[in-house]
C-alpha cells in the first residue's frame, strides 16, 4: 500500500496507494422529520444563492422570520408520509445508498481496489466536504465528481459543483477533480427511461397519455442562458423517439413552483387537470429529471398532482418510478463514469 513512497526518508508518515475516487452527489435530505431538523435543512437549501438569488437583505428576513417559522411543519408532514421508517431515513438517502453500492460492486469488479466509490448530499448529510476529505484520506488523488442530475441547471448541477470546489479551497493538498457533465441525451439513460415506460405500459389498460414532469425553474433562468429547459424538452423528444411514439403522445410539464416569479410551464398540476377536463381518464407521469425518488416524486406527484387530476374528473394517475437502482440505470451511470475517467481508470 505504500510502494509509491519506497524512496521516502525514514520516518515519513505512511501514505496509502494512489486511487481514483467516484463521488455521487444528490440534492439532500433532512436528518429526520422534526421541526428543527427540517428547519436546518430548509434554511441551508433556501439560503443557497443558486436556488434563490434574491438579495440577502431582502430574502433572509423573510426566510428566517416568516417562511421557516411555518414551513418546517408542513414539510415535515410531507416527509413523514414517505419516510423510510424501517431505516429511519428519507427514500432519497435509501436509494442513493443502493445506487452507490451497485456502482461500487461494478467498478471494483472491473478495476479492483484502485477505485473508491462514495456519495454525498449538497444539503444535509453526508456533506460534500466530508466525503471529499474522506476520499482523500483513503488515497484518492483523483476524483470523478458526479452530480446525479441528467439535465444541467444552476440550482442543481452548478451548486453541487460549487460545494465540491469550496471543499477543495479548504485543502492544502487538493486532489485532481473532474465534474461529470449533464447526461440528458446519453443513449443508455434514454433507453433506461424508455424501458421503464414500456414496463409500466405493459398492462391490460395502458394510460392514454404520458406526462414527463420536470422540476421547474423561473423563466428568467432560461432567458439568462440556463440550458435546463431546453435539455428537458430534448430528453422528452428523445424518449418519445426511443419508444417509437408519435408527437402528442408525451407532454412535457414542470412542477414544484415556488415564489412570485413566472416559471417555465405548463405547470404539471394544472396540465394534468386540463387533461382530465379534456376527457382523459388514465394518464401516466414519469419524472426524467430525478435520478432517485424523493419528496417531489413520492409526495408531490403521487399525492398533490394525482389529487388534482382526480379532482378534475380523471380516474387514475399511474406514477412511473424514477430509475433509482435499476440495473439498466446503474449500467448507464457506469458508462458515463468510465467515459469521464478516461486516462485515470484503465
Amino acid at each position: 500500500m505504500t510502494d509509491r513512497l519506497q524512496h521516502a526518508p525514514q520516518g515519513h508518515p505512511p501514505q496509502p496507494r494512489a486511487k481514483v475516487g467516484v463521488l455521487l452527489a444528490n440534492l439532500g435530505t433532512p436528518d429526520n422529520t422534526g421541526y428543527w431538523a427540517m428547519r436546518r435543512y430548509l434554511s441551508e437549501f433556501l439560503s443557497d444563492k443558486r436556488v434563490v438569488d434574491y438579495p440577502s437583505w431582502k430574502w433572509q428576513p423573510l426566510l428566517q422570520l416568516i417562511i421557516l417559522s411555518k414551513r418546517p411543519f408542513s414539510s415535515g408532514r410531507a416527509y413523514e408520509s414517505i419516510w423510510n421508517k424501517e431505516l429511519d431515513e428519507s427514500p432519497l438517502l435509501t436509494i442513493t445508498k443502493a445506487q452507490t453500492e451497485k456502482l461500487r460492486a461494478l467498478l471494483t469488479a472491473r478495476h479492483g481496489d484502485d477505485v473508491v466509490v462514495d456519495f454525498c448530499m449538497r444539503y444535509g448529510n453526508p456533506s460534500t466536504e466530508s466525503r471529499i476529505r474522506a476520499l482523500k484520506e483513503q488515497g484518492c488523488e483523483k476524483i470523478i465528481f458526479f452530480p446525479l442530475y441528467p439535465q444541467y441547471a444552476a440550482p442543481t448541477t452548478a451548486t453541487a459543483n460549487d460545494a465540491a470546489f469550496r471543499a477543495l479551497m479548504q485543502m492544502n493538498w487538493q486532489p485532481s477533480i473532474r465534474t461529470v457533465p449533464a447526461y440528458f441525451e446519453h443513449p443508455a439513460y434514454i433507453e433506461a427511461l424508455a424501458a421503464s415506460v414500456r414496463e409500466a405500459y405493459a398492462v391490460q389498460d395502458p394510460p392514454q397519455k404520458l406526462v414527463a414532469s420536470y422540476h421547474g425553474v423561473p423563466e428568467r433562468y432560461r432567458d439568462e442562458g440556463d440550458p435546463y429547459y431546453c435539455q428537458c424538452i430534448k430528453s422528452t423528444r428523445l424518449l418519445r423517439e426511443s419508444l417509437g411514439w408519435q408527437e402528442g403522445e408525451i407532454d412535457s410539464a414542470f412542477q414544484s413552483q415556488f415564489g412570485p416569479e413566472k416559471w417555465v410551464g405548463p405547470a404539471t398540476v394544472e396540465h394534468v387537470a386540463a387533461l382530465a377536463r379534456a376527457g382523459l381518464r388514465h394518464i401516466a407521469v414519469v419524472a426524467p429529471a430525478f435520478s432517485a425518488d424523493c419528496i417531489e416524486t413520492l409526495e408531490e406527484i403521487n399525492e398533490e398532482i394525482a389529487d388534482a387530476f382526480k379532482a378534475a374528473g380523471g380516474e387514475r394517475l399511474s406514477y412511473i418510478p424514477c430509475l433509482n437502482d435499476r440495473d439498466d440505470h446503474i449500467n448507464a451511470l457506469m458508462q458515463i463514469i468510465e467515459n469521464e475517467a478516461a486516462g485515470w481508470l484503465e
